[in-house]
C-alpha cells in the first residue's frame, strides 16, 4: 500500500489539549486526537428478534441538534481491558438495553481521515436479549428507537425531514445487516 512520507514524531506539536480531545500539528497538517482510550470507537449494527433495527437519538452539542445514529461508543476509555467486541457489547446494553449473544467485528476504518486520527469498527451484534431500558450513562439522555427493518430507510428520511441530523454511517450499517463488507450474504 502506498504511503506518504510523514514528518518525524518530534515535529508533532500539541496546539491544545482538553479533557477529551487534543488538537495537534504534524508538519503542516492539523488534526484532532482523543485523549482517552486507544483512539478507537465502535458502531453497533443490531436487529432485535422482532426484526427491528436499533437506533439511538441524542442531542449533539457540536451540531446543536438531535441526531439519529446507530449505538456507538469509545473503546478503552474507562475499561483498560476493552476489546472491540466487549466495548460493543457494553455500549449496546448501556445505550439500548439489549445485550448480544455475539458481537462480530466487520470492518475498521477512519471516521474523518482529514480531521481526526480516530478509527471506528463496524460490529454486527446478533442474538439480542433485552436486559434493561437503555438510555445511556452519565446523563447521555439517549432515546432508543426500535424500527422495523423493512421501514428503516423511510423512517430515517422522515426524521431528516423533521430536522434531525442523520449519521451517514447509518446507511452502511443498514447494508451490513444482511451483507459482509465484501458483498457476500451475512450468515
Amino acid at each position: 500500500m502506498p504511503t506518504e512520507p510523514t514528518p518525524a514524531a518530534d515535529t508533532i506539536e500539541t496546539l491544545y489539549e482538553g479533557q477529551w480531545l487534543r488538537l495537534v500539528r504534524n508538519g503542516r497538517w492539523e488534526y484532532a486526537e482523543r485523549t482517552h482510550g486507544n483512539g478507537m470507537a465502535v458502531i453497533i449494527i443490531a436487529v432485535t428478534p422482532d426484526d427491528e433495527v436499533l437506533f439511538v437519538e441524542q442531542y449533539r452539542v457540536p451540531l446543536g441538534r438531535r441526531t439519529i445514529e446507530m449505538p456507538a461508543g469509545l473503546v478503552g476509555d474507562d475499561h483498560d481491558a476493552d476489546t472491540l467486541e466487549s466495548a460493543a457489547t457494553r455500549e449496546l446494553a448501556e445505550e439500548t438495553g439489549w445485550r448480544p449473544a455475539r458481537a462480530e467485528v466487520l470492518l475498521v476504518g477512519p471516521t474523518s481521515s482529514g480531521m481526526s486520527s480516530e478509527r471506528i469498527a463496524f460490529v454486527r451484534a446478533t442474538g439480542l436479549v433485552r436486559v434493561g431500558d437503555g438510555g445511556g450513562v452519565d446523563g447521555e439522555d439517549i432515546t432508543v428507537h426500535r424500527v422495523p427493518r423493512a421501514h428503516a430507510p423511510a423512517w430515517l428520511m422522515r426524521k431528516h425531514a423533521e430536522g434531525y441530523e442523520l449519521d451517514l454511517k447509518l446507511w452502511a450499517g443498514l447494508w451490513m445487516v444482511d451483507h459482509n463488507p465484501d458483498g457476500t450474504k451475512a450468515a
